[in-house]
């Protein structure tokens, strides 16, 4: 961080180390972080909302189709939740910044969860040839997820970022995760549905988890902004 008379400049919320080829940008001033906050409150909420139905939606659906992957789905929903209500009480002092590590924290074991579960459920999946049955309400919420959760997370990104909070970005990263994911479920889903191909989900999940590992990687170390 570098002080001068006219303004205060940092590093998007890390150290310059974290991100060496990263300019520098320019502090907001109080009435701006003022709004970023606010922005970034209502969309942690509107990422908790969505995630408790896309959770209670995905694990009645699983249950009932036998599908591992929609079960998944529907514990990932939760775990993104944990991450969201982290950055929620965050946001919720009045000096943000001085819960911004616990919360980083919060947010990197969420992904070692995920990437954990999904592990070892394609693995399972893999051994044991398991295959789910047609499941029309599964592939409608991917399908919605696909949708939505892009722009919930691009929002969140961009406010993290002019807001220079580490941990906002990592959440705006577990809400893209559940992008990826949706598309992995639905190619899984239509996949199983019309040509049997049981072993496309669990292969493409190993991947998505290898990627949530690394983001936990960075959340934990700070570098959530790279």
């Amino acid at each position: 961080m570098v002080d001068s008379d006219s303004d205060r400049i940092r590093v998007s919320g890390c150290s310059a180390a974290c991100c060496p080829t990263m300019r520098p940008t320019a502090e907001p001033d109080a009435s701006r972080q003022s709004v970023l906050v606010r922005r970034v409150r209502l969309l942690v909420a509107a990422t908790i909302t969505y995630n408790i139905i896309e959770a209670i939606v995905a694990i009645t659906a699983g249950t009932i189709a036998s599908s591992t992957a929609l079960i998944g789905f529907g514990l990932d929903s939760i775990i993104e939740v944990a991450s969201a209500v982290a950055v929620s009480w965050q946001f919720s002092a009045a000096d943000h910044r001085s819960r911004e590590r616990a919360a980083l924290k919060v947010i990197a074991v969420s992904f070692f969860a995920l990437a954990t579960y999904v592990s070892i459920e394609s693995i399972r999946n893999l051994l044991s040839g398991e295959q789910a049955e047609h499941s029309t309400t599964g592939i409608v919420l991917a399908a919605v997820s696909l949708l939505v959760m892009p722009f919930l997370s691009a929002a969140q990104r961009r406010a993290g970022r002019e807001l220079n909070s580490a941990s906002a970005v990592a959440d705006s990263k577990q809400t893209l995760l559940c992008t990826y994911l949706s598309g992995v479920l639905l190619a899984g889903l239509l996949l199983n549905s019309t040509l049997a191909w049981w072993w496309a989900d669990p292969i493409v999940a190993l991947c998505i988890a290898a990627v949530a590992a690394k983001e936990g990687r960075d959340a934990w170390r700070g570098q959530a902004c790279c």
